[in-house]
């Protein structure tokens, strides 16, 4: 068979996110509007068939690479480089509803120097009109020297199967990683606490949503067999942030816990106890030892 890792780079929000949740055929990762939504490498399985044999490609998806500026942002580009090594392919992804920029331009020149199979994608292509997306792709094109330039729509799984394709055509032949059962080798406990910063990223928006950091203090089981609790803290930087993730009433905060609990007791298959805490860790972003505990 063959099998391999994958790596899926690019700036923020051009939707890798959303690529490795399509390509896995279910949610891995969390996506949400906001840049920078990403921040550990998450590891998304395919399972899959290439010329009538068996494949397995292990996707690597990667924090947006930026110019940081806090140590959460140092640590989260560092990250995404790291995932360079040790691959068998790189998807470098771009946004068709934007002009490829600077940004870009940095990943693609980044990848210059890796010598492995590179495949282009132009993702969100159901976006935009037909007659803009040639001009895309022919300054993607310009950008690197690329086995592959593929245009796909993640969100509406467009060219999705055909992308998977093309990089099992590029694998080595060689044993599964993981079983079969297995789609990811996230912890629970990141799981979990994954799923919470998105519902409060996707409720506050704008407000705080780079200040906030979810960690699962325990998970515990509940008085009957059915039920697990969970008592998970969210961590601001400043004192006046609690009050919003709070909101009147403790309203916000519960908006949180139902939301996250309804898609936690479905991954789970379990009834959940959700206890959520706010927490101030003053500044904890620009904080090596915060950094550190929250396991950034």
């Amino acid at each position: 068979m063959r099998s391999g890792f994958c790596s899926i780079v690019g700036r923020p929000n051009v939707g890798k996110s959303t690529l490795l949740n399509a390509l896995v055929g279910q949610k891995v990762a969390i996506t949400t509007p906001v840049p920078g939504t990403t921040r550990h490498a998450i590891r998304g399985v395919l399972h899959g068939a290439y010329q009538g044999e068996p494949a397995q490609i292990v996707f690597v998806d990667t924090p947006g690479l930026h110019k940081p500026r806090t140590m959460l942002g140092t640590r989260m580009n560092e990250t995404a480089r790291g995932a360079l090594s040790g691959v068998d392919c790189v998807v470098f992804m771009v946004d068709a509803t934007q002009e490829i920029g600077r940004g870009d331009q940095f990943v693609a020149q980044l990848l210059d120097e890796v010598d492995l199979p590179k495949l282009a994608v132009l993702n969100k292509i159901d976006l935009v009109p037909k007659v803009k997306l040639l001009p895309q792709l022919v300054r993607l094109q310009e950008l690197g020297a690329w086995d592959e330039i593929v245009p796909i729509s993640a969100m509406a799984d467009d060219g999705v199967d055909l992308l998977a394709q093309l990089i099992m055509a590029r694998l080595p032949e060689g044993p599964p990683y993981f079983p079969t059962e297995q789609v990811t080798d996230q912890p629970i406990e990141q799981v979990i606490a994954e799923i919470i910063r998105e519902k409060a990223i996707t409720i506050m928006r704008e407000e705080v949503p780079h200040s906030i950091a979810v960690l699962i203090e325990e998970i515990v089981p509940g008085e009957r067999e059915d039920v697990r609790v969970v008592h998970a803290n969210l961590y601001v930087e400043r004192d006046s942030q609690k009050g919003i993730v709070i909101g009147k009433g403790g309203e916000v905060l519960k908006s949180i816990g139902a939301r996250a609990r309804e898609e936690l007791e479905a991954k789970l298959g379990t009834r959940v106890f959700l206890e959520l805490r706010v927490k101030l860790m003053k500044e904890w972003q620009r904080d090596a030892k915060a950094l550190a505990r929250l396991g950034y």
